[in-house]
């Protein structure tokens, strides 16, 4: 129900956004779930009628033209960016819609407790582990676990806001990432399969087959439901996951119920529709040029 003091639909208890997806799932519809790095993003993806909109500091990247990577890269404070984008441009102009804020879990700097608090007194309804470590591989994955930005800080972040009422809603990488993170609560659990494909700044290599991604998907859910809980949404994300037929196949293919999209709705839903547009416009007639 509407916050009876502005009249918005933020903030919801972990309970009522529950609700409102498996609403959507009883109609038969899937769960989507879309970022959005602006206030003009976020109205038009709650009209299209999206479930959740996930506010990531890669969205003002994205958004100024840049790869969504930048949110792994030290170019900002990762965690201000996403609560001065949910502040400023987005929470002021949704109006029903459950919001829900990436939190950057290894920084050293923030106090959680105190930072999830922040987040919760602003009008989210909920919280997702991004920036994520869980994408990150190699050596470089291996020295972040040793100098104490570990995956398992994002896993201690989830089960506090778990403890705190905020609807929680995850990105991993593995099964066993899965299991942790159904094991302290999450809500949700995003099977992220690499950064995704297609428009002017998407992956063209460095991406899985849809065969893989389907099978990497399953292997996640499996994990998840290794620990007996028969009550966690499971959406698709990344790689070649990137338009709604696409997603519409993993659907088919696995026991996911629906999918988060980023680039796939925000990005390419401008890229080509703007090039389009602008395009017409230069051919409209201007006789008073050839007089």
């Amino acid at each position: 129900m509407p916050n009876p003091w502005t009249g918005k639909g933020n903030p919801y208890t972990r309970q009522e956004v529950r609700d409102r997806l498996q609403a959507a799932l009883g109609r038969g519809e899937p769960i989507i779930a879309a970022g959005a790095g602006t206030g003009i993003s976020a109205k038009f993806i709650e009209r299209g009628g999206a479930d959740l909109i996930i506010i990531y500091n890669s969205g003002r990247f994205r958004m100024s033209g840049h790869g969504s990577t930048c949110g792994l890269m030290a170019y900002d404070d990762a965690n201000q960016v996403a609560m001065d984008i949910g502040e400023y441009e987005v929470l002021p102009v949704v109006e029903e819609i459950p919001v829900i804020c990436g939190v950057h879990a290894t920084d050293p700097r923030r106090r959680m407790w105190h930072w999830l608090g922040k987040v919760k007194d602003m009008g989210f309804s909920g919280v997702n582990n991004f920036p994520t470590h869980t994408i990150v591989d190699g050596h470089f994955r291996q020295v972040l676990e040793e100098t104490g930005m570990s995956v398992k800080k994002e896993i201690e972040m989830i089960g506090l806001a778990r403890r705190m009422d905020l609807f929680t809603i995850v990105y991993v990488a593995t099964a066993e990432e899965a299991k942790a993170m159904a094991d302290v609560g999450a809500d949700a659990i995003i099977a992220h399969v690499g950064t995704t494909i297609g428009g002017s700044i998407g992956v063209t290599g460095a991406v899985c087959s849809m065969d893989d991604a389907v099978e990497r998907t399953q292997k996640i859910i499996d994990g998840a439901r290794s620990t007996g809980r028969k009550d966690i949404f499971f959406l698709s994300h990344g790689g070649p996951i990137a338009t709604p037929d696409d997603a519409a196949y993993v659907n088919k293919h696995t026991d996911c119920v629906g999918f988060v999209g980023a680039s796939s709705l925000e990005r390419l839903g401008v890229e080509g529709p703007l090039v389009e547009l602008t395009r017409r416009f230069k051919k409209i007639p201007a006789p008073a040029a050839q007089r």
